[in-house]
């Protein structure tokens, strides 16, 4: 068990490593940040320990992108208890991930960005409407819950004013590319479509791709668009 404050004295310093940080929870911070920091959040059935998540963040390293990887405690809870259970309320969230941002940044440090997989992107993209954030990264948008496509989540949307990159599947439930286009979105937000891809950037065989691809692909788009971001 690490005090934030101390946490923030191993971040000053160029720490990278795991910690459990008292009142908040598990942080796993990897890479440098040659172009910057991403605080990344999970999606709602599974935490920074699914398949794409670590991928992801060992992709994003590799590119210099530093990810601090969060854990929300409804997922704690669920791993204690060695059973399933539903997030909370998505403004219970928020919440959780402004303590995060409060613990993690610090003027000496670069521009803290947000982002995630899923509900974990739409929390920050809720906490970026509703506080400001250096700028966003959406993994897998939760544009609308599967086969429900009149049900929009972008009420906030036009709030946003940093930065904000979306990278998609084409052929995700919560959002396709034919969906999407008939949405006119803000002028501060792209959209990269990962071709096939489906929520967890999973391409059909056919397609002649696969995963880790996709994976690689995003974490470039990520890391340029950061880069030309700062």
């Amino acid at each position: 068990m690490i005090s934030p404050r101390r946490l923030r004295d191993h971040l000053l310093s160029g720490g990278r490593g795991s910690w459990l940080v008292e009142g908040l929870g598990p942080l796993e911070v990897r890479g440098q940040a040659r172009h910057g920091r991403l605080l990344i959040a999970h999606g709602a059935g599974a935490g920074q320990d699914s398949s794409l998540m670590v991928k992801l963040r060992e992709a994003l390293a590799e590119m210099g992108v530093q990810t601090l990887a969060i854990e929300f405690g409804y997922m704690q809870q669920m791993r204690r208890e060695a059973r399933r259970r539903p997030p909370p309320r998505i403004d219970h969230l928020v919440d959780e991930l402004a303590r995060w941002c409060d613990t993690v940044s610090h003027p000496e440090l670069a521009p803290l960005w947000l982002g995630g997989k899923s509900m974990g992107a739409r929390a920050a993209s809720l906490f970026a409407a509703r506080d400001q954030a250096a700028g966003l990264v959406l993994c897998g948008y939760p544009f609308h819950p599967p086969r429900r496509p009149g049900s929009w989540r972008l009420a906030h949307w036009p709030l946003l004013a940093c930065p904000t990159l979306v990278v998609q599947g084409s052929r995700d439930p919560f959002g396709t590319r034919e969906e999407l286009a008939g949405h006119a979105l803000p002028e501060v937000v792209r959209v990269h479509w990962l071709e096939d891809g489906d929520h967890d950037w999973r391409p059909r065989r056919a397609s002649g791709r696969d995963q880790g691809q996709l994976i690689a692909e995003a974490a470039g788009v990520i890391a340029a668009f950061m880069a030309a971001h700062p």
